[in-house]
């Protein structure tokens, strides 16, 4: 037990026991659901020991939602949900030598066995990948799911069958047959994608744990099929007879069974030479094809396996050796900025070089502004980097922040365009507010202003945007209605004949008249959807007049009064507006386009301020015509379902939402019965 948990008084231990079950449940879903996590594996590791040995030292406050209670994150994605036959439960976790020598004293004690008797174990390195189970029955493929949170995952099927490690069909193998094991990235592979990724625009992933987690879990099996997935198995669930009955047999017979097996995978005959294993596979840890974060040892004899089963949300029979965060120190010698797509400032630390784990590092991200006021960093300071889990460098100390030295200021302006940056009320990041004329913004704010939802200019995609930026051709999004000027040397470009540039002018000729919700809410400013530009658009009627009011004194309020909009994105508009860049870009582009003025068609009906949501697929209309039609109704159409839904119209393929509409008691239809509704009404 660490010093501060001995120290804690009762009080003080309940009230920091409360913020990190929040904070911890915060990292899971981070981790699990979103592929996002905000810390390395050794800061969360240190989380959860601190939260399990001060209730250790108070198990009367260990608390109803307590992280040692539960497993990951429940799963939130648009992927079914399944339930494992077999819990997916996690290992603990070892940081010495003394906890895994701990590790198997306790199994000698709780079976009972002599120290004469050797307490065989397995070693093999632990893969920072996405845990999947493989559920084959009479040979065939047909369930794949992730962990989830230990007792329901998500269906991942369809694109588990694109991965080429993992067989279809197997023989000779047991009639039921569930194979675990963890879906990863190698690390190459990793960096071709990145690559990849940033030739064509595309999301540039953190680490390979990501972006393997991130592949796995895609609607579209498509998107899986093009990431370099790769799969080693560890273990198994549900049988219907065993497969040996030692780990290490068991391992090789599902190596036979066509199963990737990690060839570092070892029989130890005593926990001394398990421990010597873990220091080679960590001595070889950078020369690795892939990441690893530490060595699992698990109890040979699988009838001593059966034995020991479980406590709360871990295995007896089997403990995680995780490596020492890898550290080193260095001289921070600049402070950048970098300039997202959204437009947030995140600051990028120049290091002296330092090698770290055989990695020499120059860089560090120092994630926002309160991370480095938290850390009092300033140009010039002696700063301890450290590198766990192979995630991007952090630095983890300032070693001289009680030097006299000046303090790094924040820029309050966009070092791309020189618009104000801010911070919303409640946010950490800050953000450029040029919106419409920051280069670093540009490409983005070009793909939104022309997607579907916007002015939707067919032929006008990723590719033709970065080609025409690249050519100095667009700037703006007035720029697109001056293309026309460049057809002569557009024809006879790679990719272009006379047809297709006369087709894509003539596509962006037809949106001079755009939609006015569509345009508003083309220009991409935060906070303001679809639904928000409409009801921004009922109450002013034009985009001018909606500028008007948010220069107008007492703007803010006046905005936040309309109903659908509060004062989040009166704010967020307010300061749109308020940047004189923003303006002249709106007025350029006014000089090309008028938009319609908004005319709302939605008449008094009995679903006049209800609210819709549709979900599943329509087959009979678009989504976008079934919303308008709600509209049209005086009806509000919503993304999700909540408490305050009053209708949901549900096509085949519907699933969270139409499950949550049934919990709630909410009235469902489908669509025949939508289609009568409207045309009664």
């Amino acid at each position: 037990m660490t010093d501060d948990a001995g120290e804690l008084t009762e009080a003080e231990a309940a009230n920091r026991l409360m913020r990190l079950a929040k904070e911890i449940t915060r990292h899971d879903k981070l981790y699990h659901d979103r592929d996002a996590p905000e810390i390395s594996d050794a800061a969360y590791d240190a989380l959860v020991r601190e939260n399990r040995e001060i209730e250790a030292r108070f198990p009367q406050l260990v608390r109803a939602d307590s992280p040692s209670k539960r497993l990951g994150a429940a799963p939130t994605s648009a992927l079914a949900k399944v339930a494992h036959a077999r819990p997916m439960l996690s290992l603990d976790n070892a940081f010495s030598d003394e906890e895994v020598l701990e590790f198997v004293r306790r199994v000698r004690r709780f079976l009972n066995v002599p120290e004469e008797e050797p307490v065989v174990l397995t070693a093999e390195p632990k893969i920072d990948g996405l845990s999947c189970s493989l559920r084959y029955e009479r040979g065939r493929l047909v369930l794949a799911a992730t962990r989830g949170d230990g007792t329901v995952g998500e269906d991942v099927t369809a694109n588990v069958r694109t991965i080429g490690d993992i067989p279809q069909h197997i023989s000779a193998a047991p009639d039921l047959l569930e194979v675990r094991g963890e879906v990863y990235m190698s690390k190459a592979d990793f960096e071709a994608l990145n690559e990849r990724q940033e030739a064509s625009g595309g999301k540039i992933f953190a680490n390979p744990r990501n972006a393997a987690a991130g592949s796995l879990r895609q609607k579209d099996p498509g998107i899986t099929a093009a990431r370099p997935l790769r799969f080693l198995a560890h273990g198994w669930g549900e049988l219907s007879e065993p497969l040996a009955t030692m780990q290490l047999l068991a391992m090789k017979r599902l190596e036979k069974l066509g199963f990737p097996v990690s060839d570092l995978l070892k029989r130890c005959e005593t926990v001394g030479e398990a421990l010597e294993h873990y220091r080679k596979i960590e001595h070889e840890r950078a020369e690795l094809p892939y990441d690893i974060d530490g060595v699992v040892y698990k109890v040979g004899r699988l009838d001593w396996q059966e034995r020991l089963g479980f406590v709360g949300r871990a295995p007896r029979w089997g403990i995680a050796h995780k490596f020492p965060a890898e550290k080193a120190e260095t001289t921070l010698e600049a402070i950048d900025i970098q300039v997202g797509r959204t437009g947030k400032l995140t600051p990028v630390g120049r290091l002296t070089p330092v090698g770290v784990g055989g990695v020499i590092v120059q860089n560090v991200t120092l994630h926002n502004r309160d991370e480095i006021q938290r850390l009092g960093l300033r140009i010039g300071d002696r700063v301890r980097i450290q590198r766990a889990g192979d995630v991007i460098p952090q630095v983890v100390e300032n070693l001289t922040r009680d030097e006299l030295r000046p303090a790094y200021e924040f820029p309050a302006r966009c070092p791309m365009c020189n618009s104000e940056a801010v911070a919303e009320e409640g946010e950490v990041d800050v953000r450029c507010t040029g919106g419409l004329i920051c280069p670093a913004q540009r490409f983005e704010r070009l793909r939104h202003f022309v997607s579907r939802g916007a002015l939707d200019i067919e032929g006008l995609g990723e590719k033709s945007i970065a080609e025409f930026i690249d050519l100095g051709w667009l700037n703006s999004p007035a720029d697109i209605f001056r293309l026309r000027d460049h057809r002569d040397e557009l024809v006879g470009r790679e990719g272009w004949k006379e047809k297709s540039v006369d087709n894509l002018l003539a596509a962006i000729e037809a949106k001079r008249q755009p939609d006015g919700p569509r345009f508003l809410f083309g220009l991409g400013i935060r906070h303001v959807g679809i639904v928000t530009a409409r009801d921004l658009l009922k109450c002013f009627g034009t985009v001018e007049e909606l500028r008007r009011a948010a220069m107008a004194d007492g703007g803010e309020l006046e905005l936040s009064s309309v109903q659908g909009v509060g004062p989040v994105v009166a704010e967020a508009l307010v300061d749109f507006f308020h940047e004189a860049h923003n303006r002249e870009a709106l007025d350029d582009l006014l000089s090309e386009v008028v938009p319609k003025p908004f005319v709302s068609d939605a008449r008094e009906t009995e679903w006049t301020g209800k609210t819709i949501v549709f979900t599943g697929s329509l087959e009979t209309m678009s989504r976008d015509e079934a919303k308008a039609q709600a509209e049209r109704l005086g009806a509000r159409p919503a993304g999700s379902v909540s408490a305050k839904t009053d209708l949901v119209v549900a096509g085949p393929g519907a699933g969270s939402k139409l499950k949550k509409a049934e919990e709630l008691g909410i009235r469902v239809i489908n669509e025949a019965e939508w289609a009568q509704i409207v045309a009664g009404a």
